[in-house]
């Protein structure tokens, strides 16, 4: 200290605000304060992480002193910047019980500080939010406990300062009960001193028993600790003798901002400046004028109302700190890889751990959530409030689990508009609201307009099971009118993506509502409240650290899919991995299709069929994403005619101890009437692998023949082949018979065939009377709300949803968009048990993970845990490897595991390049979904390149715990 003049001394005590959003004259002029006064540091506010860390290199630089870096940030840096993970506000998590997180969080808060060359952090806010009313604090509070919001504060504090960042507790001596904004007015603590003590000054006390290092004074008037009218900041008794001399305070204080009116209504700046130090401030945060304010600075020492030996307390104080920052070994920030550093899996995990804990259930009359039975439910999501522009997460959330349709509505829409709304939802059963773009102010009713409950009155009275999910402040429940006419209420505190997704879980049993009232809302709804439901009901959707995976598994996942993107192995690539239920990594790669590939249209002028060319070739392809629908190709033994025939042995129509014969008339009388099922299931009966059926329908030259096709559809050619390509009626006949009269295998043993899965929707026909599609989606797809599962996409989905296979050269002559790529499926008009199966990965993962839950499902058991065990488990070894349907682990992993597997897992490939196993010892569910075949089906890199089994052993080798 002794290298500095007492101006610079002085400067030291100045902490001016920066951006790194604003124009180049806004940061030339904090560079002029650091080179003409050596100001002693600065405070970011809104901006960006690679844009400030290139600016605060620059000031840094151009610093004698290395200066002291400061935030906002007490929900983390993303509080003020773009880019960076946002940690939930301090509200939504003072309900819960596992402070270990925020000890956690607080730990991860400042290892971003320190990532952006930050060392003080204004957090965390401890005042008591007891008053609703409080028009500034509110959801930055722990709750209206004393003692938990020091618990709570406290944790946040030690994880910080344990990993050397400063924790700033704020606003003292307590900001909680009053009904002003310091920032606009300055407000007035009317209680008495034993009051004080009581509520507002405990959670300050305990801080500074746990080691708290600095503490910000606001701009309070508080009559109670100073009968002279004015801001805490500027009070010598409160600062000097309550705080440092009474409460015994060995930190830094900081004052709040110096620009805000609860100050400078009263002081012009630079008086205030003067004052503040008087009062004991070590630093001053944001004044507004430094030249100014140092002047009078100086002529307040030298006046004698100062003295060079305060200002030398509080300079020595500000360089310990920088030299506990580790400031006298300044470097640079290192500008690579910030993005990644500052949003790393563990900050992601926190984050989404966090919120998950904190959703809190109000009200759920007859125990409605979990919400049961799907497939007797017609839902529709309701958002009020936000752009109506595109569907929300909270919206995009539901459809994980369920068809739903989506409507919005503004927080203030008129009468018409209304009636309009009601008239749409009237065929709906179930209407999950959101309450969206609330606001946090008492005096707007927290964003509850009297439109909107006028709404949610009207959607009761429609008979309609209504389930609110309230995106923000929890004082806004109280201002919901007939809230109890809801059969449901969640608390879910703020408006992130994890929020809105974390609401729809619990609405659906992906996890289950824990969280509690951190303050009381009314007489139904004290602090404390909250129900309770169970997890794991259905797919939860969170993070691989949730599970005790590696939180790197998604850089490694998207590492062994680009290599594979980048070799051409497919064009695009969808990944699903689960452990315990719990989906922690779901992700699309690449595009549907490689540049230059439209889709093709056929010639119905021509007699026989053929390729016109593209329809608006394709330049940029379109990527992939989650709810694209791929072929899943011969996963469709394993996804539609297994579970069809379990469901049927449920059901005491079909044994895998009976023949063929007894299920297929036309097969009786030929060499394959009493071949057993279970040998037919585990590929053991001498059946052909495959029958190319397709060849003998066209000519020499290779044109199909027009007796078997036509361009348009009518009742003799009914049967979708490709676009344009409908073949006709008789041809599954035909098939079948081919079937009946093809020769056995001369060799006993396993050979892999499709011949008997073709014929299985015709025995869930004869046994039940429904088609095999409407079969599956009863009993099967629609309980499970697997949706995206079934055949023929087209009837159902959007072309630009399904993602394209293989340009045909040689049978229907065109790209394949929409159609199944299989040749025999596409003779049966994409319905049968071999192929022709559609969805998206998450639904396949809904099926998976049934059958890794012993076929129990939402509620349901969807199959019999016995029947599941006996299909899953190896039926000949050692001799074949395989399940009833389902594949083992071949001898060489490479072909379908994964060198790590265990013997009890199982799964299926399929033709297209997709794929998906389950690892019961370590409970994992993988899903790869490609459309390999792209342009062509000769393109073998996808195995060659092991990605499927890769994938399987990242997962596996992922497992800690």
């Amino acid at each position: 200290m002794r290298a500095l003049t007492p101006d610079q001394r002085a400067a030291q005590l100045f902490m001016v605000a920066a951006y790194s959003n604003r124009k180049r004259v806004d940061e030339d002029s904090i560079s002029a304060l650091i080179k003409q006064y050596g100001i002693g540091g600065l405070i970011f506010f809104q901006g960006g992480p690679a844009r400030q860390a290139r600016l605060l290199n620059r000031y840094q630089s151009q610093s004698r002193v290395p200066l002291l870096v400061a935030m906002d940030g007490e929900w983390g840096v993303g509080m003020r910047l773009d880019s960076v993970v946002k940690f939930p506000y301090q509200m939504s998590l003072g309900g819960e019980t596992d402070t270990t997180l925020l000890y956690d969080m607080g730990r991860e808060v400042a290892r971003q500080f320190k990532r952006l060359g930050m060392h003080v952090n204004f957090a965390p806010v401890v005042d008591v939010n007891n008053n609703p009313a409080n028009p500034v604090i509110g959801f930055r509070s722990w709750g209206e406990n004393p003692a938990a919001v020091a618990r709570d504060g406290r944790q946040y504090m030690r994880g910080m300062q344990d990993a050397g960042i400063l924790a700033v507790a704020k606003h003292f001596p307590g900001h909680g009960d009053v009904d002003a904004d310091s920032h606009l007015a300055l407000p007035t603590v009317r209680v008495d001193r034993r009051r004080l003590d009581s509520l507002e000054l405990p959670p300050f006390r305990s801080l500074m028993a746990g080691g708290l290092g600095g503490v910000m004074v606001a701009h309070l008037n508080v009559p109670a600790l100073d009968t002279v009218l004015g801001p805490s900041t500027l009070s010598r008794p409160i600062i000097t003798d309550l705080l440092r001399t009474e409460m015994g305070f060995k930190g830094l204080v900081f004052t709040d901002a110096m620009n805000m009116r609860g100050v400078i209504s009263m002081f012009e700046p630079g008086e205030a400046d003067v004052r503040a130090l008087i009062a004991g401030n070590d630093i001053l945060e944001f004044s507004k004028n430094i030249p100014l304010a140092l002047r009078m600075v100086r002529a307040a020492v030298d006046s004698g109302r100062l003295t060079q030996q305060e200002i030398d307390v509080h300079c020595r104080r500000v360089l310990a700190l920088k030299q506990w920052a580790g400031l006298n070994h300044y470097r640079p920030i290192d500008t690579r890889n910030l993005y990644q550093d500052l949003n790393a899996p563990h900050a992601q995990f926190l984050s989404h751990r966090l919120t998950e804990l904190s959703i809190t259930l109000l009200r759920n009359q007859k125990n409605l959530l979990p919400l049961q039975r799907l497939d007797t439910l017609r839902i529709a999501t309701l958002v009020l409030g936000g752009s109506p522009r595109d569907t929300t997460d909270f919206q995009k959330a539901v459809a994980d689990y369920a068809p739903a349709a989506h409507f919005h509505a503004s927080a203030t829409p008129t009468l018409d508009e209304l009636m309009k709304l009601r008239a749409a939802l009237k065929p709906y059963n179930v209407v999950l609201v959101g309450l969206q773009s609330l606001g946090r102010l008492p005096a707007t009713s927290f964003g509850i307009t009297p439109e909107t409950n006028l709404l949610l009155r009207e959607l009761v009275d429609q008979k309609q099971t209504l389930v609110l999910s309230v995106f923000g402040s929890a004082y806004a429940v109280a201002k919901v009118r007939d809230l109890d006419r809801a059969a449901a209420v969640i608390m879910a505190y703020q408006e992130s993506e994890n929020a809105q997704s974390l609401a729809a879980q619990a609405i659906f049993g992906g996890i289950g509502a824990t969280g509690k009232l951190p303050v009381t809302v009314s007489d139904r709804y004290p602090r404390g409240f909250g129900l309770r439901t169970a997890g794991s009901f259905r797919l939860r959707y969170a993070n691989p650290e949730d599970v005790g995976l590696d939180g790197r598994l998604e850089a490694r996942v998207d590492s062994l899919v680009g290599r594979a993107l980048a070799a051409q192995a497919f064009p695009g690539a969808q990944v699903l991995i689960a452990r315990r239920g719990t989906v922690v990594l779901r992700k699309s790669y690449g595009n549907q299709t490689y540049a230059g590939f439209g889709d093709v249209v056929v010639d119905p002028k021509k007699k026989n069929p053929r390729v016109v060319g593209n329809v608006q070739p394709v330049s940029v392809p379109r990527p992939v994403r989650n709810d694209d629908l791929y072929d899943l190709a011969s996963m469709t033994k394993l996804m539609a005619a297994t579970p069809a025939l379990m469901k049927l042995q449920g059901q005491g129509k079909f044994s895998p101890d009976s023949a063929l014969g007894n299920y297929f008339g036309f097969l009786r009388g030929t060499n394959k009437a009493d071949l057993k099922m279970r040998d037919v299931l585990a590929h053991q009966a001498r059946l052909k692998a495959w029958i190319p059926f397709w060849q003998e329908l066209r000519k020499k030259n290779g044109e199909m023949r027009r007796r078997y096709f036509r361009a348009d559809s009518s009742a003799r050619f009914p049967l979708p082949a490709a676009a344009g390509l409908w073949a006709r009626k008789d041809l599954p006949a035909r098939i079948y018979k081919e079937i009946g009269e093809s020769p056995l295998n001369e060799k006993p043993g396993y050979v892999y065939s499709d011949l008997s899965f073709i014929l299985y929707p015709e025995l869930v026909k004869a046994r039940t009377g429904q088609t095999f599609d409407a079969f599956l989606q009863k009993e099967v797809y629609r309980p499970l709300g697997a949706t995206t599962l079934g055949f023929r996409p087209t009837n159902r989905f959007p072309l630009a949803r399904i993602v394209p296979t293989e340009v045909d050269s040689a049978f229907r002559r065109q790209l394949l968009h929409g159609t199944v790529h299989d040749e025999g499926a596409a003779l049966l008009g994409g319905l049968s048990g071999h192929a022709g199966l559609f969805g998206d990965a998450n639904d396949v993962a809904k099926l998976a993970q049934t059958y890794a839950w012993g076929g129990r499902y939402g509620g349901q058991q969807v199959f019999g845990k016995d029947i599941m065990a006996e299909w899953t488990r190896c039926q000949f070894c050692p001799d074949n490897r395989r399940a009833l349907a389902f594949d083992r682990p071949a001898a060489n992993p490479t072909v379908n595991s994964a060198k790590s597997a265990s013997q009890s897992s199982y799964g299926h490939t399929g033709f297209t390049g997709t794929y998906f196993w389950v690892e019961p010892e370590k409970d994992l569910v993988v899903i790869l979904l490609t459309n390999r075949v792209h342009p062509t089906r000769r393109n073998n890199k996808l195995t060659e390149l092991s990605v499927r089994s890769s994938l399987l052993q990242l997962a596996i080798e992922a497992v800690r715990k």
